[in-house]
């Protein structure tokens, strides 16, 4: 037996929350492992579905290791990280003190954190920290990622949802989606809005900070998915993820 096929059952009797907090060990980010634990799963039973995992607002990449350890588990998708990836020279302190950024990519002018901007002790404590050792948060991602392995499993797009969608073309689709972006209502809905027209019957969405303080966020899930019946199955999963599941095509009803 060869050392790759030991390794592989050895790793089968670890338990995967086990797994998924040594993953993410050391990297910077908000997103508990109870949710990335629920992420892993999600994204496991939804790998006979055809597409790719897409996730808008990556940061340090601390969730993207998780949906790539689930992709290249199942062998066929990639993972597709949206972001803007803030360098520090994008941060600005506003008269109260707190922190927002401000950045043009490809001649696009970008805004973060307008609405609910980051207070000043949460950006030095840790925002700020990133910006002591990476110029930019798309190193410190990248570093995540190919320390981990993962660099043929997850692509990195500097954008919002709509250029990168742009790029991928019409005939994209996706299998789930965890919209972890700017939390604003407009911006929560124009997100739905536009991967809901990739997202394959029986996808699954994922929202992170859902029905806690952001009230954009939990208003846009209000009015465009628990009463939208196209999704069939929608439930808060963990303190903060929520999830909902586009319904399947009935039999012999064209997808």
């Amino acid at each position: 037996m060869t050392n790759v096929h030991v390794m592989a059952r050895y790793r089968t009797t670890i338990p995967m929350i086990v797994q998924i907090e040594g993953l993410v060990q050391d990297v910077p980010g908000w997103t508990p492992i109870d949710e990335l634990y629920s992420l892993y799963t999600i994204a496991s039973v939804t790998d006979n579905l055809a597409g790719d995992i897409v996730e808008v607002g990556s940061w340090c990449g601390r969730s993207a290791v998780v949906l790539g350890l689930a992709a290249r588990n199942g062998g066929v998708s990639k993972v597709h990280c949206v972001d803007l990836f803030p360098e520090k020279n994008d941060w600005r302190q506003n008269p109260d003190g707190s922190y927002s950024f401000e950045l043009i990519i490809d001649g696009k002018r970008y805004v973060g954190y307008q609405v609910q901007t980051v207070w000043k002790d949460a950006f030095e404590s840790q925002t700020g920290k990133i910006y002591e050792r990476y110029n930019g948060v798309l190193d410190c991602f990248t570093e995540t990622v190919v320390g981990r392995g993962m660099q043929d499993v997850i692509v990195a797009h500097r954008g919002d949802l709509e250029s990168f969608l742009t790029a991928v073309g019409p005939y994209f689709r996706c299998r789930l989606a965890f919209l972890d972006g700017d939390h604003g209502y407009d911006a929560v809905c124009n997100d739905i809005r536009l991967i809901d027209q990739y997202l394959v019957p029986g996808g699954w969405l994922c929202f992170d900070d859902a029905f806690t303080s952001y009230e954009g966020v939990n208003r846009a899930l209000r009015e465009l998915i628990l009463q939208n019946p196209e999704y069939d199955f929608c439930q808060q999963m963990t303190r903060k993820l929520f999830v909902a599941r586009k319904k399947a095509a009935a039999r012999g009803e064209k997808s």
